[in-house]
């Protein structure tokens, strides 16, 4: 199944900070998940709870994080947030 990609205005400010390296990398991770493919292990896939309930959670290194939703009611995939855990997690 493929999504549609709808990135929040936080993930694109985000996103821009990143380094060119990293944006390829957390590219390559959205391509997947529209697609609609599983992420691997080290990815570290995840829901969260709290202030994040409802998103998932991966692991893009080991300190950069990728939260998103994924709506299979409407199709899409939507980027909530990347960044540093301490950033995404005060």
């Amino acid at each position: 199944m493929k999504y549609a990609i709808f990135r929040t205005s936080s993930f694109k400010k985000a996103y821009k900070k990143l380094s060119s390296s990293e944006q390829e990398l957390v590219l390559t991770i959205v391509v997947k998940l529209a697609q609609g493919e599983s992420l691997d292990e080290k990815y570290k896939d995840h829901f969260l709870i709290g202030n994040y309930k409802g998103c998932r959670e991966c692991h893009i290194k080991p300190d950069l994080l990728l939260i998103y939703k994924i709506n299979n009611d409407e199709v899409e995939l939507v980027l909530v947030e990347v960044g540093k855990h301490s950033k995404l997690f005060k």
